[in-house]
């Protein structure tokens, strides 16, 4: 593995395990932040997995965006294009005043994210 991509992984588990932690905080959990990590959980997948296929990427935040880079070489990959969109808005729109996230919607960030975090690891070669 080379080691940028090494790096994203290393960021990608940081915000996995900060999402995790959050959701099952017992007192005042922030479930704008499990929405959060959860997001930049899977674009840090998502660049790790371009970076070790030496497809170059910007620098973008929307997750498909960067799953449209990926599909040339993973063409089966484009059914997580609907997940790839709902972790996107919360990136964004959860950050401003007006939206906030409940626990189902914390809830499905976090399962959307393990289920893409699996993925990665399996294609990256790690355990999952």
């Amino acid at each position: 593995m080379l080691a940028l991509t090494l790096e994203w992984v290393e960021k990608a588990e940081g915000d996995f395990l900060t999402a995790q932690r959050e959701f099952r905080a017992r007192t005042a959990p922030n479930y704008d932040a499990v929405s959060f990590h959860s997001q930049q959980c899977v674009e840090k997948y998502l660049k790790a997995l371009l970076q070790e296929s030496n497809l170059a990427f910007g620098k973008t935040h929307d997750l498909s965006v960067l799953l449209n880079l990926l599909l040339v070489i993973h063409p089966a990959w484009s059914r997580e294009l609907p997940a790839m969109r709902t972790l996107s808005a919360y990136a964004v729109e959860l950050r401003y005043p007006g939206n906030t996230a409940d626990k189902a919607m914390a809830k499905s960030a976090l399962l959307l994210c393990k289920e893409f975090r699996s993925k990665a690891r399996l294609e990256l070669g790690l355990e999952v």
